[in-house]
């Protein structure tokens, strides 16, 4: 596979500098039915049982405690999907893998030695439906953006972001397994980082991978920084990873907070945050990014397809 190469480490500053914003088109996601709370940090729409259903973060404006549900859209509003199982999780992903779907989000829990912290981790489940979904798997603690992708021959792709010692404030890790039976905290914590992505001051990580042409991974993931007086800045971005040999393309921002609506933030320093939920390619050559907004709502943009670049 061509045009991938390791080693350019690009930085939030330069990055942006790289970006033009244009203008697009970009709307509100309604929710309701859920009392007073917020809902965020959402999956792109996938379809369960012949209708399309969003998985999304629902959460008090002063909490983390928050509850994964499923949403179905009822008169330009998405509302809970009745008798829809709830979760106890944040940030919600999904995919399929051998035509099940597969579930996961962060669990979080009493830290087992900071008091009054809490620990976290990935936690997936699959079943054939939303309804049927048992968990299958649990990730190291301290490690979110966990994700799985079928490839072309079947085989899955493990995406994870280590901590600390091995992955500073979070790299891109890539390894292969042939079964989710294969799935192991060991597998997940031997996987090799991607070289040449972030500088130890940022972070960054997947949130959804595709499976492209070629048989590429197109990556919508996220790159983020603190800025001098420690506000957060989250940027969605894309790259390319040849599964094979684990090379990568250069990462590219394709959306900043200021092209979405103005709306509320969960706390001051969030400001400039977008959490990249999914990406639905469509026909004509764009593509439906669906994002978590400020930590306080969800808007989506329809935008340029970022993996087309990718396939050609």
């Amino acid at each position: 596979m061509t045009g991938l190469q390791k080693g350019n480490v690009k930085t939030c500053e330069q990055l942006l500098q790289e970006f033009s914003v244009r203008s697009v088109q970009v709307e509100k996601i309604r929710f309701s039915g859920v009392g007073e709370k917020d809902v965020y940090n959402i999956t792109a729409p996938f379809e369960d049982e012949g209708e399309l259903v969003i998985a999304g973060r629902v959460e008090a404006r002063d909490s983390e405690h928050s509850q994964v549900h499923f949403f179905v859209e009822r008169g330009g509003q998405w509302i809970p999907r009745e008798n829809a199982p709830v979760f106890e999780l944040q940030d919600p992903f999904f995919t399929k893998i051998a035509s099940e779907l597969v579930l996961g989000g962060v669990q979080i829990f009493p830290h087992a030695t900071l008091a009054g912290q809490l620990g976290w981790r990935t936690v997936l489940y699959r079943g054939k439906s939303i309804a049927e979904l048992t968990e299958f798997a649990k990730g190291p603690n301290g490690m979110k953006d966990l994700r799985l992708i079928e490839l072309k021959d079947g085989t899955i792709g493990v995406l994870t972001r280590p901590q600390g010692e091995k992955g500073g404030r979070g790299k891109i890790g890539w390894t292969r397994i042939s079964s989710l039976a294969e799935l192991s905290i060991e597998v997940i914590n031997k996987a090799p980082l991607l070289e040449g992505q972030f500088i130890d001051e940022q972070w960054g990580g997947c949130n959804e991978p595709h499976l492209l042409a070629h048989g590429l991974v197109g990556v919508l993931g996220h790159i983020a920084n603190f800025d001098t007086e420690g506000n957060r800045h989250y940027y969605p971005m894309v790259f390319a990873l040849d599964p094979d040999t684990g090379e990568i393309s250069d990462m590219k921002l394709i959306a900043v907070r200021s092209q979405f609506l103005p709306g509320p933030a969960k706390r001051p320093d969030l400001i400039d945050v977008v959490f990249s939920g999914g990406l639905v390619r469509q026909a004509d050559g764009n593509a439906v990014l669906y994002a978590g907004i400020s930590d306080a709502e969800a808007q989506k943009m329809i935008l340029p397809d970022p993996f087309l670049q990718y396939e050609r």
